[in-house]
């Protein structure tokens, strides 16, 4: 095996490890958003990630980004720190963990439309019907589980969708000028104040009466899926190349489900795994198609 086929390699497995670390943020939502108000789960979150990410910018010495990328890492922020755990810890007081798992199949088609907004980005036709054949799969799914109407945590997961996707594709863009896991170390940094000042607000009453298990899967949120699995992420994307190691995110709504099933003992329907494997199968299909990009500056 040559040197360059053992680095892709490395790649994929540390894409795979980062899709798993981030398959189990809805499943351990649904766990502790018992014990804690959401938006305390939302914020506080990235509260503990940026009391450890500062200290890391420190001591590698990561100069201050410059004001236009302020403004770009504040944009990501409202997508991954006040938006998508915010509002997916909403919809987990109200949906099952495996349910909000396929919802959230809607995020690669909302952050392909903000790519084509902010960096300008091209797909195919092809593309947009596959994203789109995924979209209306998911919507399916969720008015069939809901009795022919949406539910509010449906709302808030399509809310989530959109932000997060504002947030990949703005992060994504910023990446490029800082590297990724400056990009968020930073965008929990900067959006600090906040989010503790948030995280205050509905800061539990009592410490002592909620449960280990549920800090510890707290500080799993905080430390895993918003700071070092996007250490991970972004690492297997320069190993193994961005289009390659994309292709380990489809397994990550079966792994969310598995997770529901052996964290919360979650009954899955067969609905439901038709639906993943349905949904899974349009992202697949649009990772073939064409993606052209307009722009060649990062700035």
């Amino acid at each position: 095996m040559d040197k360059q086929q053992k680095t892709i390699n490395q790649g994929m497995v540390l894409g795979f490890i980062a899709v798993a670390i981030f398959s189990l943020t809805l499943p351990v939502t649904r766990l502790i958003v018992p014990f804690f108000d959401p938006l305390f789960i939302g914020l506080g979150r990235s509260v503990l990630a940026a009391v450890v990410a500062l200290p890391i910018l420190l001591i590698f010495k990561q100069a201050f980004p410059n004001r236009r990328q302020v403004s770009q890492l504040l944009l990501t922020a409202l997508g991954v720190i006040s938006g998508f755990p915010v509002l997916t810890a909403f919809a987990m007081q109200t949906v099952p963990a495996a349910h909000g798992s396929v919802v959230i199949g809607l995020l690669p088609l909302s952050t392909a439309i903000f790519a084509v907004i902010i960096s300008h980005e091209r797909p195919s036709l092809g593309f947009w019907i596959a994203a789109l054949v995924g979209a209306l799969l998911v919507i399916i799914y969720s008015l069939l589980q809901g009795g022919m109407r949406l539910h509010i945590g449906d709302l808030y997961l399509l809310a989530a969708s959109i932000l997060g996707g504002l947030g990949y594709a703005m992060g994504a863009k910023v990446a490029k000028q800082l590297g990724g896991w400056q990009v968020i170390c930073w965008v929990n940094v900067l959006g600090f104040p906040f989010s503790f000042l948030g995280m205050l607000w509905v800061m539990p009453e009592s410490f002592t009466s909620i449960p280990i298990s549920a800090w510890v899967g707290f500080v799993y949120l905080a430390l895993a899926s918003q700071l070092f699995g996007f250490f991970l992420w972004y690492k297997a994307l320069v190993m193994g190349g961005t289009a390659r190691v994309s292709q380990t995110q489809l397994i990550q709504a079966f792994l969310s489900i598995l997770a529901s099933i052996v964290l919360l003992g979650e009954k899955i329907d067969a609905t439901t795994y038709f639906f993943a494997i349905a949904v899974v199968i349009a992202i697949a299909v649009t990772r073939k198609m064409q993606i052209h990009n307009t722009q060649t500056k990062t700035g």
